[in-house]
């Protein structure tokens, strides 16, 4: 059977930054992910690198930016006031660290979460891209099993 649209396939693969090989995640046979095939929960570009293969087919391709998580968005980085983390007139120094991320709520509800990468006197700047946004992704795994949903 193959992979296609409204089945389900079982993978174990390694997700690594295609360029500099650096490993994202770690998905291994003996707890493989299962996806369904055209709910529109997984990236396009992914879904259609394995459209059509079978269980025991092995898989290696890579993902650009733009057929992944898009662009970097140098709008979605900006500085926060300090005082916007105070809860009782204090802010948790300890939450206001470099490379901590935040869930954060816009002016219409919306949640996102911010990244802080830089700390100044009046304000953190947090980064609100996707932590994939701007990295070509390399897939490299191997097909477990195809079936029906």
């Amino acid at each position: 059977m193959e992979i296609a649209k409204n089945r389900t396939a079982i993978l174990c693969y390694k997700l690594t930054l295609a360029k500099e090989g650096t490993e994202i995640s770690d998905i291994p046979e003996d707890k493989p992910a299962k996806f369904v095939f055209g709910a529109k929960q997984l990236l396009p570009a992914f879904e259609s690198n394995l459209l059509g293969m079978k269980t025991g087919d092995q898989f290696d391709f890579k993902v650009k930016a733009e057929d992944a998580y898009g662009p970097a968005d140098p709008y979605a980085v900006f500085d926060v006031p300090k005082d916007t983390f105070e809860v009782d007139g204090k802010t948790d120094d300890k939450m206001l660290q470099l490379g901590n991320t935040i869930p954060m709520t816009d002016n219409e509800g919306n949640k996102h979460m911010g990244r802080i990468t830089k700390v100044l006197s009046d304000a953190i700047t947090m980064d609100f891209n996707h932590p994939l946004a701007g990295k070509d992704l390399r897939f490299v795994g191997k097909v477990i099993e195809v079936k029906e949903t």
